[in-house]
């Protein structure tokens, strides 16, 4: 009898679960719920509390709405009985972070704390902490912290300790109540098994954990803030579970919520981006994944630790055992595309989209396809929700150069494509120039699935071959897998991802090939992005940072004529 393993991928919209054949890695089923809160990006659940710019947060409730609705659905899709299914592995977007109390309740769903903005989840891309992580970076600089040259030079403000300390400055009380503070993936593992188990992977790129080292000392957190000196101890753990290792099993409670049977192994959580590297069947260095969703995160294997200016980190065992595993990112790509469409389009292209039966991403890339590699004149920078490599900077955005009366919205929407492509060339030569190998590219997800368009424009501007996953799940397949590993060979499943990605990991058969001549003028154009990119994004010239001062400035004095 065939047996199976169920990843589950929580994404920024939705989370989906994929029930898949071990083996084979046929994908038998799949299920999606979007979450019932979605982003909350201006208001609470109560609709009145107003949150403020830069903040993005979630529900914790949503998530376990997805475990209720997906799993029972694949399982009856497949008409796939429980007893079959020996594996569960979950991913989700990192860093998303949560207060619970000391049952493991987030602190949102206690009602003294609901109408509290940092009770609840903050997402990956919740940026409100950047003035923590700006203060925390000078310090760490200054007191010449090791631990800073393995982030590329700089913490995030979407990272823990960023958004830790935001939550004490200015929710004291929300932090004196957490008992913890947890990636969310790591809670919904808890909600499984019954027990905390903090992931590596998290911990590593995420919060400042090293294998070796720990965390950064007391004295560092103290230096910071002297309510923070004991916040590895107070509020996170020193105990970090390796992924790939098994978090536990399915407990009767659980597998009411679920259907799945108690008893059946869950995986350590993973994040969705470096779960997806095995699911394209990468087990060794030199091939660089880039998962291409709102954001797109770049992930690298290597054989020694190097230092690589603005990446996201490095960690030793953070991908695959055995090796350096190394993370960049672009903060803005397909939540890009998605602004262009909303604000910028006007209606007689979403009428002929509609004639067309397309919808306006399909008719936008239809008429940019038709332009030749250059023929638009413009030139854009994706910054539009701020630059998180090399340059580690929430407070940059977006520019477009060389528009005129005469540009088509095709135009701009090729040249916003054309500027992700060229980000991603920076972080592969910035890699390059670190002594880090990036022979080969790979990419994952629904956009590089569906926009052969951009694919190709990829292939034009870095001059390298592109395969595309096999897989329309690429971290839902990666997290199956975790779960097959989880298992163990004698339950049905295997005892390493290695073996696991040779039998279940793949990608397609067409490969996108640069084309010369489209590559020579977009020599030219990444020569003029770079110059760009050097003089708004290193200090030359901060008139993005003095724009936003002057918008938050502006705002504050709204809000204050209205309580008056």
């Amino acid at each position: 009898m065939a047996k199976y393993s169920i990843g589950v991928d929580y994404g920024t919209q939705s989370g989906r679960a994929v029930l898949v054949e071990i083996g084979s890695g046929k994908e038998v089923a799949t299920a999606v719920k979007p979450y019932t809160h979605g982003v909350m990006d201006k208001f609470l659940p109560d609709g009145t509390t107003k949150l403020e710019h830069d903040w993005a947060l979630q529900h914790p409730s949503d998530y376990l709405e997805v475990l209720e609705v997906t799993i029972p659905e694949v399982l009856e899709k497949a008409k796939v009985s429980p007893e079959d299914v020996i594996g569960l592995g979950i991913d989700f977007t990192a860093c998303t972070v949560l207060p619970i109390d000391s049952f493991g309740t987030p602190l949102c769903m206690k009602s003294e704390f609901a109408g509290n903005p940092h009770s609840y989840v903050k997402l990956w891309k919740h940026h409100a902490a950047q003035d923590e992580a700006t203060r925390l970076n000078q310090v760490a600089e200054e007191r010449g912290e090791k631990f800073l040259q393995r982030y590329g030079g700089k913490i995030s403000s979407e990272w823990m300790i960023p958004k830790i300390w935001q939550i004490l400055n200015e929710s004291p009380e929300i932090y004196a109540a957490a008992d913890q503070i947890l990636e969310a993936a790591d809670w919904v593992i808890y909600q499984l098994t019954g027990g905390i188990k903090r992931n590596s992977c998290t911990a590593g790129y995420k919060a400042i954990w090293h294998k070796q080292d720990g965390y950064p000392s007391k004295d560092f957190f103290k230096s910071l803030d002297s309510r923070l000196e004991n916040v590895v101890e107070d509020k996170l753990s020193a105990e970090i579970c390796l992924i790939g290792s098994k978090a536990g099993e399915i407990t009767e409670k659980s597998a009411k919520l679920t259907g799945l049977n108690p008893g059946t192994a869950v995986a350590v959580a993973n994040v969705d981006a470096h779960v997806a590297v095995p699911a394209v069947g990468i087990t060794e260095p030199g091939k660089m994944l880039a998962i291409i969703g709102t954001s797109t995160c770049h992930i690298l294997l290597g054989d020694n630790e190097k230092v690589v200016p603005g990446m996201c980190g490095v960690v030793e065992d953070g991908v695959i055992p055995g090796y350096m595993g190394y993370e960049a990112g672009q903060s803005c790509v397909g939540d890009h595309f998605e602004w262009f469409t909303e604000n910028c389009v006007p209606d007689t292209y979403q009428k002929e989209a509609k004639q067309k039966g397309l919808n306006i991403h399909q008719l936008l890339t239809e008429k940019a396809g038709r332009l030749q590699a250059g023929e638009s004149g413009l030139l854009a920078l994706d910054w539009w929700n701020g630059n998180r490599s090399t340059l580690v900077d929430a407070d940059l955005t977006g520019v477009l150069v060389g528009a005129t009366l005469l540009t088509k919205p095709e135009e701009i929407y090729r040249a916003l494509i054309e500027a992700t492509a060229y980000g991603t060339r920076m972080i592969v030569e910035t890699f390059r120039n670190s002594g880090v190998p990036v022979d080969e590219m790979f990419a994952a997800g629904g956009i590089a699935e569906k926009n052969a368009m951009m694919m190709q424009i990829y292939a034009d501007v870095l001059n390298m071959e592109i395969k595309i996953s096999a897989s329309s799940q690429t971290p839902a397949l990666g997290s199956a897998m975790f779960g097959a590993v989880a298992a163990g060979k004698e339950r049905g499943g295997y005892d390493s991802i290695q073996e696991a990605a040779k039998d279940m990991g793949r990608v397609k058969e067409n490969v996108f090939k640069p084309i010369p001549d489209n590559s020579e003028v977009y020599d030219k154009l990444y020569k003029e992005y770079a110059r760009l990119y050097e003089y708004f994004g290193k200090g030359e010239n901060n008139i993005m940072k003095t724009l936003k001062k002057i918008k938050s400035a502006c705002a504050a004095e709204k809000r204050d004529e209205q309580y008056a």
